[in-house]
């Protein structure tokens, strides 16, 4: 077996959630899931088919986004694994709706930051270890940082 890591791109630093699932109506099924939590989103989804033909399977309402998903995915190559970019959204707008869908098993992250993806290779294929999402901590937040934190929120809408 062979660990090597798959940078995730994003020359958009958008926001994107990669995740596992089991069954090819996933694509499907996620797209239903968040066009009916987020009216109007934008977003492009791509999942790793892990039998029979092993296509990425691909849907979303933003042809950018779907390439990016599919580029993404296919670089993954590792089975079941599904990457959503979106565009005037964040993760926390659909991400309990993901986890709800019944063939999602598991998600790696939801994030923005920059991704490098943990992947063994043996014979079989491929599979995601893990993730590494941006950055490691330098520190611990003070008074100012607080401050900055809270106000963010507000300034994006998340807080009153």
């Amino acid at each position: 077996m062979e660990m090597k890591t798959v940078t995730i791109d994003n020359p958009e630093q958008l926001n994107f959630i990669l995740g596992q699932s089991h069954f090819i109506k996933t694509v499907e099924d996620v797209y239903e899931a968040i066009v009916n939590t987020v009216p109007g989103a934008k977003f492009g989804i791509a999942f790793c088919e892990a039998s029979d033909v092993c296509l990425v399977r691909s849907a979303g309402t933003d042809e950018g986004l779907i390439g990016l998903s599919q580029k993404n995915a296919l670089n993954l190559g590792a089975g079941h694994c599904f990457i959503i970019f979106m565009r005037d959204m964040f993760p926390v707008n659909i991400l309990n709706t993901i986890k709800q869908v019944p063939e999602v098993c598991r998600i790696f992250c939801a994030t923005a930051n920059p991704v490098e993806v943990i992947i063994a290779e043996s014979s079989l294929g491929r599979g995601i270890l893990g993730v590494i999402d941006g950055f490691a901590a330098k520190g611990i937040e003070g008074e100012a940082d607080i401050a900055k934190r809270k106000s963010f929120l507000r300034a994006i809408g998340y807080k009153m």
